[in-house]
């Protein structure tokens, strides 16, 4: 089965999601596929390559766990049964401290930090439908990188809504309540793009 003989309008399930065995890489946001971009270009795997090593060393002996993609996300609604969740993301890093929801397939639930690095073709995705889905599954920060512009875009769910940072740059450091005591250099992560 090729990704165009599947029905573009059509609601599908994280069951359906493991059925598939498609080249490319897709994600589910609110049961519609969305393709991911190809191949992320080399700034932004240095970046992610950066982020993830600076958390994971900060997290060595917590209990919290640092992922990058591809790593399945699964929000669901309602249920964790797979027919019933239809929102799999596979962001570019996350942080999960509740270790109950990760299993062999990935995790389950909001993770307490995601990244997400703008690539040229997927601002639209990541800016809106993204967003919307981080904030109501209780995502607690929403962390957006843009290689081109070398900005840091920080949201943080206050009263189950999301409020923006400033945006941040060269010269800048980041600091998470989730994570007491991190600190993420912007020089660091935008050195060499």
């Amino acid at each position: 089965m090729q990704l165009s003989d599947l029905d573009l309008n059509k609601t599908y399930s994280y069951a359906d999601y493991l059925k598939w065995t498609f080249e490319e890489r897709i994600e589910l946001i609110k049961g519609k596929i969305f393709k991911m971009t190809p191949a992320p270009n080399l700034y932004h795997q240095d970046i992610s390559a950066v982020v993830s090593n600076e958390i994971f060393n900060y997290l060595k002996g917590k209990t919290c766990k640092v992922y990058t993609a591809p790593f399945d996300v699964r929000l669901a609604r309602k249920s964790n049964i797979d027919e019933q969740i239809f929102t799999v993301v596979q962001p570019d890093i996350c942080v999960v401290c509740d270790v109950s929801k990760l299993d062999k397939r990935g995790c389950t639930g909001a993770p307490d930090i995601v990244v997400e690095i703008l690539s040229p073709g997927n601002n639209q995705k990541e800016l809106r439908n993204k967003y919307e889905v981080y904030e109501e599954s209780g995502v607690l920060e929403y962390w957006i990188i843009s290689p081109q512009d070398k900005t840091f875009l920080k949201y943080t769910l206050v009263d189950r809504k999301y409020q923006p940072s400033r945006l941040m740059t060269i010269g800048d450091n980041i600091e998470t309540p989730v994570l007491p005591g991190f600190v993420l250099d912007l020089d660091t992560v935008f050195e060499g793009v």
